[in-house]
C-alpha cells in the first residue's frame, strides 16, 4: 500500500495523533502501525493488548516473550516480525547465542515447538495430551499460567504474520531488507483497482462487482425477513458444503518462498503446513461446534483466571473489530455492512472447521466472490504465499483502508479460532 495513500486515507481519521503517540513511546513508527492506523479505534485496542503481552507483568520474563514471538513468526516465514523481535530480544537482555537457532534455546522453549506448529497450521489437532506433556513435572516443565501466556503470544504472532503478508508490509528502511510499504503505483487514485489498470473495461467490471454485492446484500436482508427459517439439517449441510468447497479454494499462482536463513534456524519440520485434505483423499478437519466451547462462555473466563486482564483486552479487541464499521462500501455510504463482516468472520472460522449452528452458510457463497475467498484462505492459512496479485484481484473498486479492514477481521478471527482449540485442550486437561 503506497505510503502517500495511507496518509491520504488516514487524514479523515485521528491517525496523525496516534502516529505521534507511537513515535513518542517507541522513537519510531513501524509500518504495521502505519497500516493499522487507517483504523484508529482498532489500533488503540491492538496496542493495549500487545503492550500487556510484551511489556507488563506476567508469568514469563520479557526475553522469553520475544523469543516465543520469533518462534511463532518463523512458522510463517515472516522475516519482518522475526527481525523485529530479534532486536527486541537483545534489548531486554536475551542471550545472543539463542538467536543462532532453536537448537541453541533451552529445552523448555524448544518443547513449545510442537504446539507452535499445530497452532500455526492445524489447530484442530491440539489435544489435552499436548498440554499435559508441557506441564508434566521436571526441570523443563511449564506452569499453567506460563503456558497460557505462551499460547496467547503464539496465536497473536501467527495472526499478526497473516496481517503483515495480507497487507504486503515490508521492513522499515532501518531494518535489514527494508523498503517501506509497496512502492507507489503510477496512478495516484486511492483505489487498488487502478494499480493493475486494465483500461476502462476493467474499471467498469470493478464497478459492477460493487453493485452486484450491494444487490445481494439487499436480497439477503429481504429474504431473511420473509423466510420461515431453514431446518437445522439444511444449515448443517450448507456448512459442510462450504467447508468442503473451501478445501478446493487455493490460489493458482502460489509464490514460492524459499526460507531465509534468519528464519529457517527457528523452524523445525518446515514442510508441515495447513493441510488441504481433499487433495490427498483424507478427511476434512472434524467440525468444532462453536456452541460447545465458545469464547464468551469458556475461553474468556479461562484466560482471565490464569492470565488476568488479558482476557478482558482480547475480548475488547474481538468486539472492536467485529463491530467496526463506517457504513460504507466502495463509493456507497449509509450501508449496513454487518452481514458482510459476519460472512468474512464465519468463513475464516469455517476453514478452521468451526461451525455456528445458527448461521446460514449460504450467505458466505452469496457475499464472498471467489477471488475474495482465495485471498481470505491464503492469508488465514498460508500467509507466506500471499502475492500482490491476490490482493489486487478481489474488490477492485474498494479503497486500501477497506482491504485493511478485511485483514483486521482475518487477523482476529484467525486468532480466536486457534485460541479456542488451544483453550479447549487446556480445559479438558484441567477437568
Amino acid at each position: 500500500i503506497p505510503l502517500g495513500e495511507i496518509l491520504q486515507e488516514g487524514v479523515e481519521s485521528s491517525l496523525r495523533q496516534l502516529l505521534i503517540e507511537a513515535f513518542v513511546s517507541a522513537g519510531r513508527v513501524d509500518n504495521i502501525t502505519m497500516v493499522m492506523g487507517l483504523h484508529p479505534q482498532y489500533l488503540s485496542s491492538f496496542w493495549k493488548t500487545q503492550c500487556l503481552l510484551l511489556r507488563m507483568d506476567g508469568p514469563l520474563p520479557y526475553y522469553k516473550r520475544h523469543y516465543i514471538a520469533i518462534m511463532a513468526a518463523a512458522r510463517h516465514q515472516c522475516s519482518y516480525l522475526v527481525g523485529l523481535h530479534m532486536a527486541e530480544f537483545l534489548q531486554v537482555g536475551g542471550n545472543p547465542a539463542w538467536l543462532q537457532g532453536l537448537h541453541c534455546a533451552p529445552p523448555k522453549l524448544r518443547n513449545l515447538n510442537e504446539i507452535n506448529k499445530l497452532l500455526a497450521h492445524r489447530p484442530w489437532l491440539i489435544t489435552k495430551e499436548h498440554i499435559e506433556a508441557l506441564l508434566k513435572t521436571g526441570e523443563n516443565s511449564w506452569s499453567l499460567a506460563e503456558l497460557v501466556q505462551a499460547l496467547v503470544l503464539l496465536t497473536h504472532y501467527h495472526s499478526l504474520a497473516s496481517f503483515v503478508f495480507g497487507c504486503g508490509i515490508n521492513p522499515e528502511e532501518d531494518q535489514e531488507g527494508g523498503q517501506g510499504c509497496w512502492p507507489p503505483p503510477t496512478h495516484s487514485d486511492s483505489s487498488p483497482a487502478f494499480e493493475d489498470s486494465m483500461g476502462s473495461c476493467g474499471g467498469k467490471d470493478a464497478m459492477q462487482e460493487v453493485e452486484v454485492l450491494m444487490e445481494r446484500m439487499k436480497l439477503l436482508q429481504e429474504s431473511q425477513q420473509e423466510e420461515e427459517g431453514v431446518t437445522q439439517e439444511e444449515m448443517a449441510t450448507r456448512f459442510e458444503m462450504e467447508k468442503t468447497e473451501s478445501l478446493l479454494v487455493a490460489p493458482s499462482d502460489l509464490a514460492d518462498h524459499s526460507l531465509q536463513s534468519n528464519v529457517l534456524c527457528f523452524v523445525e519440520d518446515p514442510e508441515f503446513g495447513y493441510k488441504d485434505f481433499t487433495r490427498r483423499g483424507e478427511q476434512a478437519p472434524p467440525t468444532f461446534r462453536a456452541q460447545d466451547y465458545t469464547w464468551e462462555d469458556h475461553g474468556y473466563s479461562l484466560i482471565n483466571r490464569l492470565y488476568p486482564d488479558v482476557g478482558q483486552l482480547l475480548d475488547e479487541k474481538f468486539q472492536v473489530v467485529y463491530n467496526l464499521t463506517y457504513n460504507t462500501i466502495a463509493m456507497h455510504c449509509g450501508v449496513d455492512t454487518s452481514m458482510l463482516r459476519r460472512a468474512i468472520w464465519n468463513y475464516v472460522h469455517c476453514v478452521f472447521g468451526i461451525r455456528y449452528d445458527d448461521y446460514d452458510y449460504g450467505e458466505v457463497n452469496q457475499l464472498l466472490e471467489r477471488n475474495l475467498k482465495i485471498y481470505i484462505k491464503t492469508v488465514a492459512c498460508y500467509p507466506e504465499k500471499t502475492t500482490k496479485r491476490v490482493y489486487t484481484q478481489f474488490w477492485r473498486h474498494f479503497k486500501h483502508s477497506e482491504k485493511v479492514h478485511i485483514n483486521l477481521l482475518l487477523l482476529e478471527a484467525r486468532m480466536q479460532a486457534a485460541l479456542l482449540y488451544a483453550l479447549r485442550a487446556v480445559t479438558r486437561y484441567m477437568t
